[in-house]
């Protein structure tokens, strides 16, 4: 049976401004191939017509332009403009499942989800009790009851990290049988690239500059790095609210020939500079999964991370990578002077770590894999209809069998056996 598929985002290459478009796109690509047919509603900003994307119908929504005071807002009104797309392009029967990626697209995805009778599978990208340490006001434990509740109007939840498995079974109480990990992927044209190291040690870093991403810490770095090796440079791709305290720091500390600041780079300009990169540094304190790094083992760039979230499942420590302390400024520094330092250890970490991307992390595979999910949910939502037809309303066989070892844990947590726990924060929904 070829699987028709809703997919809700709230970015879309080219507009996008983090991992999580990339990874809908190069995952809807991948499904696709595997003769799911894919629509994803997403933001509208450059496009407002329905385009394709090898194989993938992108329907655009149009956020409202009403000037919200806050992101909060902002999100709630992106929501009513998905439904009401949806329901002037589609309706009821025209897909089997339906995936929301992140809090920001709840409100539609259990709108959707209820309106269709339809199975809802929800990706959690990551979560604002980990980017920001804890909920400290009101706008974040906001957001953190919505992430739940997404959580809570799915038949499974995806994670790209066994770090975030337990991050959101620990904050949001889900039992752990509703919770899949599926790694991100990369896509085959990044192991094509050609090396072309600037003739001076450049030190590259993409992604968000956010405090949790670590831009800062590297920045301080740099100037020991240049004690040894001062004609050594850095750049920081991306953009992101600290930026302003970023070039700040980086004329207090006279570094205004050492680091740029070029903002967003989309794929092409990101090969580039992976080509000529000596060393790339994720130093992030909170990273889900760290799909940079992963484009930087492709590209044959020797990577240093922070040893923390999923960055600690990606790399393994002197073997395809290195491995630093959050926040630690001298072992950062330390770090990229040895791998500047040591030409062999750059090509062996490289050669390794080109290996592990390219068998383990399949955009293909990692469709097959999100595809036993959609399947698992479609079956069950099939099989909860007919039996609430014939008044049997328990859990499929093949659900059964799977928690029958973990019975009496679950009994004594609180959940009911069918995934749905009896405590306030509980971490599934049955309802179809």
């Amino acid at each position: 049976m070829k699987l028709k598929v809703l997919m809700l985002a709230w970015e879309y290459p080219p507009e996008h401004v983090g991992g999580l478009g990339r990874h809908v796109c190069h995952l809807g690509r991948a499904l696709a191939r595997q003769e799911a047919s894919v629509t994803v509603l997403t933001r509208g900003v450059g496009k407002n017509a329905t385009w394709y994307d090898q194989g993938v119908t992108v329907v655009p929504a149009l956020p409202y332009g009403l000037n919200p005071p806050d992101f909060v807002t902002w999100a709630a009104q992106f929501n009513v403009s998905l439904m009401e797309v949806a329901s002037r392009e589609f309706a009821a029967g025209e897909f089997d499942v339906i995936h929301g990626h992140d809090w920001i697209v709840a409100y539609a995805a259990r709108a959707l989800k209820h309106s269709w009778n339809l199975p809802l599978v929800a990706t959690v990208h990551a979560t604002e009790h980990g980017r920001q340490k804890g909920l400290h006001n009101a706008v974040q434990r906001h957001i953190s009851e919505t992430e739940w509740y997404l959580c809570y109007e799915a038949w499974r939840v995806i994670t790209c990290s066994k770090y975030m498995q337990n991050e959101v079974c620990g904050v949001f109480g889900l039992p752990r049988d509703k919770v899949r990990v599926i790694p991100n992927g990369i896509s085959p044209a990044w192991f094509s690239l050609q090396p072309c190291p600037d003739p001076d040690p450049l030190v590259a870093f993409v992604g968000r500059l956010v405090p949790e991403k670590g831009p800062h810490v590297l920045v301080e770095a740099m100037s020991s790095v240049l004690a040894e090796f001062p004609r050594a440079r850095l750049v920081l791709a991306g953009g992101g609210p600290m930026e302003h305290d970023i070039r700040r720091r980086v004329y207090e500390l006279g570094l205004g020939n050492v680091v740029s600041l070029p903002g967003h780079l989309d794929d092409r300009g990101l090969k580039d500079l992976y080509s000529r990169a000596w060393v790339a540094c994720f130093p992030s304190s909170y990273e889900p999964f760290g799909i940079v790094a992963l484009e930087a083992m492709a590209t044959g760039v020797p990577c240093v991370v922070g040893d923390a979230g999923g960055l600690a499942e990606i790399i393994d420590h002197r073997v395809t990578g290195m491995r630093v302390n959050p926040g630690d400024v001298d072992a950062l520094s330390n770090t990229i002077r040895m791998l500047i330092r040591d030409s062999a250890m750059r090509r062996a970490l490289s050669a390794r770590a080109q290996e592990v991307a390219l068998r383990d992390y399949s955009w293909d595979d990692i469709a097959l894999s999100t595809i036993e999910v959609y399947r698992e949910v479609v079956e069950a939502a099939c099989l909860h209809v007919s039996g609430a037809a014939s008044g049997f309303t328990g859990t499929p066989a093949s659900v059964q069998e799977r928690r029958a070892v973990s019975a009496a844990v679950a009994a004594a947590a609180g959940d009911d056996g069918n995934g749905t726990s009896n405590g306030a924060r509980n971490g599934a929904s049955k309802g179809f």
